[in-house]
This record gives structure tokens, sequence and C-alpha cells, in this order.
């Protein structure tokens, strides 16, 4: 996903006024933002992006559910773990969101909700995220021009422990940096400059989300592949970990990180829903890739991500009482809410929800544990349900976030 760059430089002059640049409205909405179905082969052009939230339902636009929906309680599966390691004090698996796009889900949030209960970005971190398991989360800056002022100061308050414990509420804020394929065409040396100015903050912990968009074609596809290139060089020069965007362009995409990227380096794909086959190439070739789930695993539409799951949870661990997945767990928020939440907030009845957040994710590894466990009728279910747990994905989660991006 990407910000559009010109809007929120637009926005940045216009809100100078403000004495912090982080309160209330600071980045419009994602721009150009379809999103698209999938088979269980084929990638198809679906409907917008945003429907996916009812956003283009008239109704659900003007009165979305009251703003207490997004305070997510424990969810079901959790509620009776008892405190051990790699668990929070009140028994909650730890968690990390290895991809949220975290100012645009402030702005999402604050035009929903007019007036918000939280009025700067921290406020929302901590409003949302405090008591529910979230230990860290990975934000990405993917627009051409960097943002310079925006990104420093939401790294810099992260910097020391008082200000993490004070302004963050305890959570560990750490982010990406790179130019998504939809906006190559504005990559030159400056941007290259300005990002390789923020790998040296002590806060970035890879470069991306880079790579290429052969569905919409925002960028010329040459330039996109030159670009992708040019970046993924100076990555592997630096040793930065890879979060990688691909949407239809799996033989150009292969054939790139292939010739350009050491076999040992970390790649995170980042909300995998490409094919199984491709999945099997790229995690055959490069044993430090992780495949990036978000809860676009739950929709209908979606059958390849699924698919994935099943196969990694058929092939990857010979003992099935200590079963791994290469996964990591993500949200890409603002969007891309589990559909599986609204069975357990039964109170909205049709209504969505107008933002996806990092809190949602023990929904989304609910999903994965079912998926990973196999169809109902396999005479094994019950045993296979046995390891496949909502718990246990969220530790495969958090071990794979340390493992790629070493938070």
């Amino acid at each position: 996903m990407f910000l559009g760059a010109a809007n929120i430089a637009l926005r940045l002059r216009s809100l100078s006024h403000f004495k912090n640049p982080l309160s209330r409205t600071l980045v419009p909405p994602y721009h150009a933002s379809l999103w698209y179905s999938t088979s269980a082969q084929n990638l198809k052009k679906g409907s917008p992006r945003t429907s996916i939230m009812g956003k283009n339902n008239k109704k659900s636009r003007s009165t979305p559910p009251g703003e207490e929906y997004l305070l997510l309680p424990t969810h079901p599966d959790l509620v009776s773990l008892s405190t051990s390691e790699s668990l929070t004090p009140n028994g909650i698996p730890t968690i990390v969101d290895t991809h949220t796009h975290l100012i645009s889900t402030f702005e999402a949030y604050r035009k929903a909700y007019k007036p918000g209960k939280f009025e700067n970005v921290w406020d929302f971190a901590r409003g949302l995220y405090d008591g529910r398991g979230i230990e860290a989360i990975v934000d990405v800056w993917c627009e051409a021009p960097v943002q310079k002022a925006v990104w420093k100061e939401l790294a810099d308050s992260a910097l020391s422990e008082e200000d993490r414990k004070t302004k963050w509420g305890g959570l560990e804020y750490w982010f990406v940096m790179g130019v998504h394929p939809h906006e190559a065409k504005l990559y030159d040396d400056q941007v290259e400059k300005d990002i390789l100015e923020a790998m040296s903050h002590p806060r970035c912990v890879g470069w991306g989300e880079i790579g290429l968009d052969y569905h919409y074609d925002n960028s010329p596809r040459e330039v996109q592949r030159e670009v992708f290139i040019r970046q993924l060089r100076q990555a592997v020069r630096l040793g930065k970990p890879l979060t990688i965007h691909t949407r239809e362009a799996e033989e150009d995409a292969e054939r790139i990180l292939k010739e350009e990227v050491p076999k040992d380096h970390r790649l995170h794909i980042h909300c995998f829903t490409d094919s199984p086959e491709w999945a099997a190439r790229m995690l055959d070739h490069f044993p430090n890739l992780y495949i990036g789930i978000t809860g676009v695993i739950t929709y209908s539409t979606n059958l390849n991500t699924s698919a994935v799951i099943q196969q990694m949870a058929n092939s990857t661990h010979p003992n099935p009482s200590d079963p791994s997945l290469r996964i990591v767990l993500e949200t890409d928020a603002p969007y891309m809410t589990p559909s599986n939440l609204y069975n357990f907030l039964t109170e909205i009845k049709s209504r969505r929800l107008p933002i996806c957040h990092t809190a949602m994710i023990p929904w989304t590894a609910e999903f994965v544990a079912n998926v990973a466990a196999g169809p109902e009728t396999e005479g094994d279910q019950k045993a296979s349900k046995e390891i496949w747990t909502t718990e246990r994905i969220l530790r495969i989660g958090r071990e794979n976030a340390k493992k790629m991006y070493g938070v």
C-alpha cells in the first residue's frame, strides 16, 4: 500500500499552524487504493478495496459503528490462558504487527469519528493497543518524495525508553522505508538520499515496501523494474531486511529477487495473495523468507493465501507436536479488517468498522489456525485442532517477527 506524497505535502503545509503536526488530521487516506479479489489460481479485478469495510455503502459510510467498538476485548481463545513465557502479564501472547500504516490509520479514524476520542497518533496507539498484548509495530513509509518531517518526529518519539513508556504506552515503534511501485516514477537521487538517511535511524529495521505492481501499472513497468532493482541493491549493500510488494508480477518479481538478493537475505512478502506455487518456489530458494498474512486471508474471494498456509502446515515440519509456519502477522492497516471479527461483534449487525488496526491480529491468527488444522472431514481433525491454535499462531508470528526484523 502507499500514501500519496503530493497530497501529504499539501496537507502538511495547510496544517503548519498546528503545534503538533501529528495531531488531528495529517495524512489523507490512501488514494487509488482499489482492491482485487482472488480465485484459487488467478487474481481478478474486483470491487474497490474500500468496499471491504463498507465504504462504498452509503448507509455504512454515514453511520459507522460506534467508536467504542474499535476498543476490542481479549479474543475468546485467549481468555483462559495463564501467564507464561512470551505472554504479557495478563496472559495474552505478545503481538508484533509487521506491516501497518499508522498515520494513515489515524487519519482514517479521525475522518470516521468527528470528534474522535483520540487527539493524536500517540493517544490513538495507547488507547487501542494497551492491554491487548501488542508488543511492537513496524510502520511502513513508502511515498515519494520522502516526508522527512513526519517520519522523523514519529521515529524520534520512540528513541528513549521513557518516551516509549509515556508517549507509546510501552509499545515498541519501528519502521521501514522505501518507495512503493505505484510511485516508482517519482524515484530519483534525492528520494534515494532521503531513504538512505532514514536507514541509519535506530528505529529503522528494513527497506520497503518495494516491488512490482502490474495490476494498476501506476508507474510504467520498465520504471518499476529499474527502481525495484535500484532499491534492492541499496538494501542488500546495507544488509537491511526487505519488505516486498508484488501483484500480478510473479515472473519478473521472482527473476529479479533471485538475481539481486543473496539466498540468505531476510525477505517479507507482504500481504501475500499470489499463487501457492510461487510461494513454494520462493520459500524453497530463500530460507529466510516469510509470508505476510493479513486479514485478507479471511475473505471468501481469496483462496490463495489459505492454500499457502495449508501447503506449509502439511510440509514444513516433520514433528506434528512442534509445528511451525514461515509466516509473519500483519494488518496493512487501515485496510484488511478480518471478516471473522464480525462473528464476535454481533451487536453492530451488518455495519462494518471503518478501519483495521493492530489489535485485530488475533482474529487473523484464529483463521490461520483453522486453515492449518485442515477441513473438518479429516479423521485427525481433533488432534490437529489441538496443535493449531490461535495462541500457537500468535507465538509463531511473534517468533518470526524477531527472525525477520530483529524486533
